[in-house]
């Protein structure tokens, strides 16, 4: 017998631009429960991003950079008959965020840099033009479930 499955918790939108995506994403930036300073890494950036275009909205950029990492499909290892299928999957919303969000935190991480703030703020400029590791990352995911479409079928 399946225990029942846990409540989600409902997140609290961030404090500057009242903004869930932004809460959401200083949750994920967040190291050891060190809430204020993952707001301020994140806050800095997005300033940075915003005198580095000098006119756009740097919430706006910040949400373009999502949508443009946010993977449409991924594949799923599927056993079949003692063989292991690579499975194309469309990726669910909330997935497709927190993979974004994720993404571009990691590879904001591993980025050269003296900051977190300018790293962070770099990578998610460089998703904003469709470049970038965090995009590429995207790109390879979508290239894996092309060119697993013949196990499509196993998809259930």
């Amino acid at each position: 017998m399946r225990r029942r499955r846990p409540e989600k918790r409902e997140i609290l939108p961030d404090p500057l631009y009242n903004d869930l995506l932004v809460a959401k994403f200083i949750n994920n930036l967040m190291v050891g429960g060190k809430k204020s300073i993952a707001e301020k890494i994140f806050y800095t950036s997005i300033e940075k991003i915003e005198n580095a275009t000098k006119s756009k909205d740097g919430l706006d950029i910040f949400k373009k950079a999502i949508d443009n990492v946010a993977p449409m499909l991924e594949v799923k290892s599927k056993r079949i008959g003692g063989a292991t299928y690579q499975v194309p999957i469309e990726v669910a919303q909330n997935r497709k965020i927190a993979l974004a969000m994720r993404w571009i935190i990691g590879f904001s991480k591993s980025r050269k840099g003296d900051k977190m703030s300018d790293r962070l703020a770099a990578e998610i400029l460089a998703a904003y033009k469709n470049e970038g590791s965090s995009v590429k990352k995207k790109e390879d995911s979508h290239k894996m479930a092309e060119a697993n479409k013949a196990f499509a079928h196993f998809r259930w």
